[in-house]
């Protein structure tokens, strides 16, 4: 009443007393084995989604070096030889896809989904990009998910596993582009696809621009049938894709009005001039 401090309930017990108390808790009950597990659990889980995380960042710096080597292709004497040094650095993309398809063996994929999405999206997009380069067409999802169905080959990946997981797993390993995965990265081909256009024209090729029209065309038309209905992250990269259609489209109008008047060797800088005045006039940084 003095305006001071109660005391607890528990301080008038001995200290003796309260430590008796808690020695009689402490022995380990049903439930706090329970908990002991789920942390367990949680634990493993959280590591696996880290080593997911770091083995998606990996796969998308080997896929974004493979795109900047295919850019190559339009001003290297042999493309040939391109090609084939992007199928080895595809190869080893592919190699981690496969420590990713490991990692998830006996897991719900979706559960781990948001750890591998950018590497497989930017995988997507630099295998569509070779697949471009050479057949002037696009690649299906199905045809990306037999490249992704591995066996147990490589004697070092084998080695380095434990006895008890060789033995619970199996010998082939599969790993599952979703169609969402697939779409973003055919939206983020297009970017590339324009670049290649813009390149192309410098070196001067006339042809290249006006077959990646009909293409990008073909491909704006395809994801406008899915609309709103997709998506959220397909229906917001159907901005950034209009913007590619309507820079290829451009140098298609130049070339087509006034190819004749500018030299070949100023066309790349008056496209490069028009591409950034369509994005100053829609605000695009």
């Amino acid at each position: 009443g003095s305006g001071g401090f109660r005391k607890r309930k528990h301080d008038n017990f001995p200290h003796s007393q309260r430590r008796e108390e808690k020695e009689n808790v402490t022995p380990p009950s049903a439930l706090m084995a329970s908990f002991k597990s789920f942390q367990l659990e949680l634990d493993t889980r959280h590591d696996k989604y880290e080593r997911l995380v770091k083995l998606s960042r990996d796969i998308t710096i080997e896929s974004k070096r493979t795109i900047f080597l295919l850019h190559r292709f339009t001003s290297a004497p042999n493309g040939e030889e391109i090609l084939s040094e992007s199928e080895v650095k595809l190869d080893a993309v592919r190699r981690k896809i496969k420590q990713v398809a490991q990692e998830l063996i006996g897991e719900d994929m979706y559960q781990f989904h948001r750890a591998i999405s950018p590497g497989l999206q930017e995988y997507v997009e630099a295998v569509s990009f070779q697949y471009f380069i050479k057949t002037r067409s696009l690649i299906s999802v199905e045809e990306i998910n037999k490249q992704l169905v591995f066996t147990a080959e490589d004697r070092e990946e084998t080695t380095n596993m434990t006895s008890n997981s060789c033995d619970k797993q199996p010998h082939t390993w599969s790993l599952k582009v979703t169609p969402v995965d697939y779409l973003l990265g055919v939206a983020d081909l297009t970017g590339e696809l324009m670049r290649l256009c813009i390149s192309s024209v410098g070196n001067g090729d006339i042809d290249t621009p006006f077959e990646l029209s009909q293409f990008l065309r073909q491909i704006y038309d395809g994801f406008t049938f899915i609309g709103n209905t997709g998506p959220y992250e397909v229906s917001k990269k159907l901005y950034t894709l209009k913007q590619s259609l309507a820079k290829v489209e451009n140098a298609c109008y130049t070339l087509k009005v006034r190819g004749s008047e500018i030299p070949k060797h100023m066309l790349a800088d008056v496209f490069s001039t028009k591409t950034e005045l369509i994005d100053q006039e829609e605000g695009l940084p």
